[in-house]
């Protein structure tokens, strides 16, 4: 498994890491926000490097910026022994650390996740990915990074809407494997809250998981809870001007997947009832496009847990366990937007 090196002064644990490290040389891969936000933090500890920018957002996690990226490394004469650095959220991270794994059969990567999403959940575990044709994380690998810093002061740097697209996660983690920790978990003045705590729980959970499965063949599959319908929710919103973020669209995708675990694992009505309640709370509740179900349902198909032309889940059985190749049929699916649809905010 990767280092994670949890940091509350950042620039200075960086170059120390990096002190620890031979390269010939360092490339920097960042998005448009964290160039302006987040790398003034670091820059000025950093040795002699090179960097690329790509325009923010997850509709740029595509095969041609991928393209933009190996192009910069090529032009830039950088060998195998080159190290790159990905400052960023999870586009940063799974792009850059994608770009990274392929040139040249594969060159180190160091991951300096700058969002609470990323911290908790895209920069552990090594995969790797683009999307493609609209289905998300379609094309990647499996690879681990050199190492993981976590700053908690780059979570000052976040809009609102950001830091709580992370938090989805955050509540994931506590719904697939830990009650006492979902139990603890703010729904009211949820921003003030003890994030470096938080995050070194969430990063303890999924780093478990992973390492008890790495290639995601079974138990793994468990993280993926919210994430066949909150996906297709978002791959299905994703060039319109109703562009859900990663963590609203699962917060959907857990509630409707809750609701399917009640059906299929019989999850108590009343722990059903507190997982809508939470999620509600701090994520508020859109109206799904009923026109659309058929659309999100074909999405679905895509997720990478299925096998065959078959909709494998991950449902809870209760809150803090979860079950995995759990088949549902398409009816099913549309039952669950429809009861997302009919909630009451």
């Amino acid at each position: 498994m990767e280092t994670i090196i949890f940091s509350s002064r950042i620039a200075q644990d960086l170059i120390r890491f990096l002190e620890s490290k031979k390269y010939s040389k360092l490339g920097v891969i960042m998005d448009s926000n964290t160039v302006k936000h987040c790398y003034p933090l670091v820059s000025s500890h950093l040795p002699e490097h090179t960097s690329f920018t790509f325009e923010a957002g997850e509709v740029h996690k595509t095969l041609d910026t991928c393209v933009k990226i190996w192009d910069w490394m090529t032009e830039n004469s950088f060998d195998r022994k080159t190290l790159i650095l990905n400052i960023g959220g999870g586009v940063t991270g799974d792009m850059g650390g994608f770009c990274a794994s392929t040139y040249k059969r594969g060159i180190r990567f160091i991951n300096l996740p700058t969002t609470l999403l990323s911290q908790v959940d895209a920069s552990v575990g090594g995969k790797l990915g683009v999307d493609f044709k609209g289905f998300k994380n379609h094309i990647g690998v499996f690879n681990q990074p050199e190492g993981v810093l976590i700053g908690e002061e780059f979570l000052d740097t976040l809009p609102e809407p950001e830091l709580r697209s992370g938090y989805a996660e955050v509540i994931k983690h506590g719904l697939i494997r830990n009650e006492n920790y979902f139990n603890s978990l703010k729904t009211e003045n949820w921003q003030a809250q003890a994030w470096k705590d938080i995050i070194s729980v969430s990063v303890g959970i999924k780093r478990d998981v992973v390492e008890k499965d790495p290639k995601e063949d079974g138990l793994r599959k468990i993280l993926n809870f919210g994430h066949t319908i909150g996906h297709a929710v978002e791959s299905y919103y994703l060039d319109t001007p109703f562009h859900l973020l990663h963590g609203e669209a699962i917060a959907i995708g857990m509630i409707a997947e809750a609701y399917l675990s009640h059906k299929f694992l019989r999850l108590p009505k009343e722990e059903l009832a507190i997982i809508q309640e939470n999620l509600l709370s701090v994520f508020g509740k859109i109206q799904i496009d009923k026109q659309g179900f058929d659309t999100i349902i074909d999405l679905c198909f895509q997720d990478k847990k299925n096998e065959g032309n078959v909709l494998n889940f991950s449902l809870l059985k209760r809150i803090g366990e979860c079950d995995f190749n759990i088949v549902v049929g398409r009816e099913a699916v549309a039952e669950a937007l429809d009861y997302y649809n009919q909630l009451s905010n």
